[in-house]
């Protein structure tokens, strides 16, 4: 199975989505094998480099990592949508505005993973999360929709996108919430293993929602 995270961006010198994803890298979940893989937060480079990553793995899962500051808890997400319209530059100094992430491609995408029974599992271990409806219009919306996009026609693999909030030393300059790496690590393992191990998904309200 794939995890992906980013590289830093917006003038921070870590980014956690890749510090919790590079930390669950060659560890084996529900009898699976788990490989990360760091993507660029740039538009141009980022979808070659998970591209070749979906192709290197041929993956039963897919995660893609990203960071939302300013967030609480962990943000499971349901929608891609098919719009980039960038607030700040990426690292690459591009910041496009109202232009599709696919020129003639769907709408939006919806996540194949089960978030619902996701958020079940990780409330049951006391992880602070919800269910979102916004993976925004940056980067992270962008590798989302991709993704979802590469593999439209592989009924077999499940992927979709898992928003962090900042670090706790992060959220205390920014004055946000944060979450400790280590219960990020715990996170993602939970909705690793969820993916794997779960037919379906829970039919339950989802709470708490962004």
């Amino acid at each position: 199975m794939l995890l992906t995270g980013f590289e830093p961006f917006g003038g921070e010198v870590l980014n956690p989505s890749w510090q919790a994803v590079r930390a669950l890298d060659g560890s084996v979940i529900a009898g699976h094998h788990v490989t990360a893989v760091e993507l660029p937060t740039e538009f141009d480079a980022s979808l070659p480099v998970l591209w070749h990553a979906l192709r290197a793995t041929e993956p039963r899962v897919v995660i893609a990592v990203g960071l939302a500051g300013g967030r609480a808890g962990i943000s499971l997400e349901r929608l891609a949508i098919n719009l980039i319209d960038a607030r700040i530059p990426d690292n690459a100094g591009a910041q496009p505005v109202d232009v599709p992430v696919l020129r003639g491609g769907a709408a939006a995408f919806f996540s194949t993973l089960p978030v619902k029974a996701s958020l079940l599992a990780l409330q049951e271990a006391g992880i602070a999360a919800h269910i979102s409806q916004t993976a925004g219009t940056y980067v992270c919306n962008q590798v989302f929709y991709a993704l979802m996009h590469a593999l439209r026609r592989r009924r077999n693999t499940r992927a979709g996108f898992v928003h962090v909030p900042w670090l706790p030393e992060q959220a205390e300059h920014h004055g946000a919430p944060g979450m400790p790496l280590a219960e990020m690590q715990r996170a993602l393992g939970i909705i690793v293993r969820t993916a794997l191990t779960t037919r379906g998904d829970a039919r339950v309200a989802a709470g708490a929602e962004s």
